[in-house]
């Protein structure tokens, strides 16, 4: 079978959604460089860029791995082309042709350093996850750190992509080229304002004057969101029968895909826009707004559906009483715990992701959205909970869930399945204690002064509803789920 490339394209043409710039061989100059090409990168950001392409413009993508050639010896005998298999009720499928090359860091230092020093490059973006910016727990650039200490004394090519970043910026310094506009697209809050501060902090190691020039470049906060489950051979094999050529390394995800950019970019920008990209005075706001409305009813769906027996979040979905009791706690205790941005409309955002949760061509494990409940609990349920005890809103489902992940670390330390936590050792202990009687085994929990801290074990109101929620799931989780939401 002959594999994707330029030369293959146009026997696709009327199968598959195609880069038509690539078969009027129009090839894009390159005007952006992207940090991490793993398969979020390829779904979601090469795909607005995608669309921006189509409208014109020199916006094509230089991908770099800095470390592994995988995706380089799968992409580049294919030109940069793929294919994106959206999943959905109908399955749909699109060639991308955004990425022009893959180059890796490790091998191709030189190459690498002159495309991020070119003056046509004007974007970087990274997906390179959170330990890849090298930042301590204060969020700032932890100089201890050992890569980026044998960086900072300039004896090998860099490791870390702070490193090579200042090294190309301090290059386009020198050479009187304006500084690149860096954009983090990794799930990291304040993304943008950390990696710029990260980058001017190194930069000043070196020369004070180079990094007080560093100060200009634009660097705005994003949120990102779409599920990219993983490549496999039966992906390979259905997307082969489908294009009746081979593709090394097709990507899949769902449909559903949100990008929010802090509106800071320069004014010569890919059309993102066009694309649904959108461009916000305050991230922040989108980012509380999926944390509320998306992260806090998968986890609630997840100990609940665990809770249950249910195995995956299409299949908890299918109970129509714990989809009751998820729509309430939307409305009644998540909708009147944070004031949403005005570009986002949150009622078709929060319909929007209950129908990413019945997507069945999604297999996201209830189990696997559980683990490290201890880190996630104070990011997605507890300061909703502060926020409505302050204001005097409901927080009743709010305990349910919190609740619900208390029974759930008691199951685990009934069976014989691992609790995936950075706590399990604490978690168990302390579910090994419990007896069933709510009130004791309640504030035996909220004694976890790492996940509720120090003021919700003292605030009656939240104690009173948690310990009524707990004991109603310990008497039995469907009357539990009925009494909450009154349906039989």
């Amino acid at each position: 079978m002959q594999p994707l490339s330029n030369q293959t394209l146009s026997s696709l043409q009327g199968k598959v959604t195609l880069p038509d710039y690539r078969l009027q061989a129009r090839q894009p100059g390159i005007g952006m460089v992207h940090l991490g090409p793993g398969a979020f990168f390829r779904g979601h950001q090469a795909w607005y860029t995608e669309q921006a392409l189509k409208q014109g413009g020199d916006w094509g993508i230089c991908a770099v791995s800095m470390r592994s050639g995988e995706v380089a010896k799968a992409l580049n005998p294919q030109d940069g082309l793929y294919t994106l298999v959206e999943l959905d009720s109908e399955i749909r499928y699109q060639v991308i042709g955004a990425v022009q090359k893959v180059l890796v860091a490790a091998e191709q230092y030189a190459e690498v350093l002159a495309q991020l020093s070119a003056a046509e490059t004007r974007f970087v973006t990274l997906t390179i996850t959170e330990k890849g910016y090298c930042l301590n727990a204060a969020g700032e650039l932890d100089l201890q750190h050992p890569e980026i200490r044998q960086d900072l004394k300039r004896q090998t090519q860099p490791i870390t992509a702070i490193g090579l970043l200042v090294t190309a910026l301090q290059a386009r310094y020198q050479a009187g080229e304006a500084p690149f506009c860096a954009i983090s697209c990794d799930n990291l809050t304040d993304n943008g304002h950390k990696l710029k501060r990260a980058l001017v902090r190194f930069a000043r190691e070196w020369d004070p004057v180079f990094a007080s020039w560093l100060q200009s470049m634009k660097s705005p906060c994003t949120m990102v969101d779409s599920i990219t489950p993983a490549t496999d051979d039966t992906l390979r094999q259905q997307v082969a029968n489908e294009l009746g050529l081979a593709d090394a390394w097709p990507i899949k995800r769902e449909s559903f895909l949100q990008w929010v950019i802090e509106d800071d970019l320069p004014a010569e920008r890919p059309d993102w826009q066009s694309a649904g990209v959108i461009f916000a005075a305050d991230v922040s706001a989108f980012e509380k707004a999926k944390l509320r409305l998306l992260n806090a009813p998968h986890s609630t769906l997840a100990y609940l559906g665990c809770l249950l027996g249910y195995e995956t979040v299409s299949d908890a979905m299918q109970d129509d009483t714990l989809v009751a009791l998820i729509k309430r706690m939307i409305a009644e205790d998540l909708m009147p715990s944070f004031r949403a941005p005005a570009e986002l409309d949150t009622g078709q955002y929060s319909a929007d992701i209950l129908q990413r949760f019945q997507n069945p061509a999604i297999r996201h494990l209830l189990a696997q959205i559980a683990w490290d409940g201890s880190q996630k609990l104070p990011m997605r349920l507890l300061p909703a909970v502060r926020d409505n005890l302050a204001s005097g809103s409901s927080i009743r489902y709010l305990a349910l869930a919190v609740a619900a992940w208390c029974r759930f670390i008691c199951l685990r330390q009934q069976s014989t399945v691992p609790l995936v936590d950075p706590l399990a050792e604490q978690l168990l202990a302390v579910a090994a204690s419990c007896t069933g009687d709510a009130t004791a085994d309640v504030a035996r929990f909220l004694r976890l002064s790492a996940v509720f801290g120090r003021d919700l074990a003292t605030e009656p109101r939240f104690v009173e509803a948690l310990t009524e929620a707990y004991q109603h799931l310990t008497d039995g989780v469907v009357s539990a789920l009925s009494h909450y939401t009154g349906v039989a």
